[in-house]
């Protein structure tokens, strides 16, 4: 039996193989290889339920639903029957889903149901009727943003579920229609574990299930290798209508799954209580309970500070950018003008202006001098951390404003400068590991949002001066000097 989902996956492989690259874009779905499936299907707990009904909505050829059916085959979960409901809206797909899922008819009692539907259209009407409601779901759902104006995005409205993108839709239907009890796990993009975006989304999990476990790949592009998919993916299994408590946290290096470390945290350490934005915070180790360090405890708007999106959109502001500075002009700063703690302006050969003129037009979108935190929004993969911070100095430009281009995150005071010690204590602490492992807690990818740095703990103002203090007394700074620092600091008595 285990060979049946083998042979399904060498099928998926070919299959994959002759999808134009356009196509899967334009469907947003990546099918699911063979030990993801398995592994999914293994963190199903056995329940009460005598029978089990199977939702897989986007179901490519059946590789989720053939996993469970092994699992039940192999009397890992005895049910006495499974209905299984599978909805894919490719012809081609489809005819190989309901071949493969037929394979299982022969091992167990099996009722199968392939649809054509739009599963959006299909459960927006399922959920507003008393259709019954399934004990299981098994999802890869598509990846792809939601227009506003859609019909996708009405239906949806229809039923109470606010989301942008495919596979947070499709987890929020399908979460909706499980009865109480049943399980649901899915492997989506980590994204909707933070961000104003997916709030809506966030606050419907809470409060129609209780989340159980976590799986993280230590490997951002390894669940769906074959594909080149680079999003960074995570699997989460909630419970419909259940008691929210301490929940499981696992990682493996890739899709083999030869080395899952697995840990249990309260709830309160994935979800903190005093987070509005309510992210979902993932620590991979028990040392990750001590992110939030005693004095790393802060938040920005007690420090007197603020943190925002560089103000200037080029593309608006585009007939007042100059490749050059004038005497009629300011500074101008994008991302390309920052290389690690210094600061590279003007750049002539740049194919981005350096400076932006001073007028009417423009003064509403410009800081005045003085010293402030720049964060890039945008960090290549490649890069150690995602967060990299720099300090913008009054006496690195004779000027009496100052631009901020749109892909900087911009730390002020009124959008007005900050006191020097802090900008420079402020920047050691975001150039630190433990700023970047707290980071990573709720974002797993390279985009820093303003509203994620908002929502970041930190030092102490007193931490903040004598991390500047002691950066005064450095010539060269390293991640281990800064590390250091920072670990000596902030475990000390504040009273010594």
């Amino acid at each position: 039996m285990l060979q049946l989902l083998d042979r399904v996956d060498t099928e998926r492989r070919t299959v994959g193989q002759g999808i134009d690259t356009g196509r899967k874009s334009e469907l947003g779905q990546f099918m699911t290889p063979a030990t993801v499936a398995r592994f999914m299907a293994s963190l199903f707990t056995p329940t009460a339920f005598p029978s089990a009904r199977l939702l897989d909505a986007g179901a490519g050829i059946g590789s989720l639903s053939c996993a469970f059916l092994e699992r039940v085959a192999s009397g890992d979960l005895p049910f006495s029957r499974v209905q299984a409901c599978a909805y894919e809206v490719d012809a081609k797909l489809r005819k190989r889903l309901a071949q493969n899922l037929a394979l299982y008819e022969t091992a167990l009692p099996l009722e199968i149901s392939v649809s054509s539907e739009d599963f959006i259209e299909a459960a927006a009407v399922l959920i507003q009727t008393d259709a019954a409601r399934f004990t299981h779901s098994i999802l890869n759902p598509p990846y792809k943003k939601i227009n506003s104006a859609s019909r996708h995005r009405a239906l949806l409205r229809q039923v109470g579920i606010e989301t942008v993108n495919l596979y947070s839709a499709f987890v929020a239907l399908a979460l909706e229609l499980m009865t109480p009890g049943g399980q649901l796990v899915a492997i989506i993009p980590r994204s909707f574990c933070n961000g104003p975006y997916y709030r809506p989304f966030r606050d419907l999990i809470f409060a129609k299930a209780a989340i159980k476990r976590l799986h993280l790949f230590d490997a951002r592009n390894r669940a769906f290798k074959d594909d080149a998919v680079l999003q960074e993916n995570i699997i989460i299994v909630l419970e419909r209508a259940a008691l929210q408590g301490e929940v499981t946290v696992s990682t493996s290096t890739d899709d083999t799954f030869a080395d899952i470390d697995s840990f249990r945290f309260p709830f309160d350490q994935i979800v903190l209580k005093d987070d509005p934005e309510r992210f979902i915070h993932v620590p991979t180790t028990p040392e990750h309970r001590q992110t939030a360090a005693p004095f790393i405890c802060t938040p920005l708007v007690e420090l007197g500070l603020e943190v925002s999106t560089g103000p200037v959109v080029d593309f608006r502001l585009k007939e007042h950018l100059r490749h050059s500075p004038t005497l009629q002009t300011v500074p101008l700063l994008y991302p390309c003008h920052f290389a690690g703690q210094s600061i590279l302006w003007p750049q002539l050969d740049a194919k981005k202006p350096s400076a932006i003129l001073l007028n009417d037009k423009t003064l509403k979108w410009l800081y005045p001098s003085g010293f402030y935190v720049v964060v890039r929004r945008f960090s290549s993969k490649e890069e150690k951390r995602r967060i990299v911070a720099s300090v913008v100095s009054p006496d690195d430009f004779a000027a009496s404003m100052i631009g901020f281009e749109n892909h900087l995150n911009v730390f002020h005071s009124g959008k007005k400068g900050v006191p020097e010690i802090l900008a420079r204590g402020l920047a050691v602490f975001l150039n630190s590991t433990l700023a970047d492992e707290q980071f990573r807690r709720f974002s797993g990818h390279t985009q820093v949002n303003a509203t994620d740095l908002r929502l970041l703990k930190y030092p102490s103002k007193d931490i903040l001066i004598r991390l500047a203090q002691w950066a005064a007394t450095q010539i060269v700074f390293t991640q281990e000097s800064i590390d250091k620092q920072i670990q000596s600091l902030t475990w000390q008595n504040p009273n010594t």
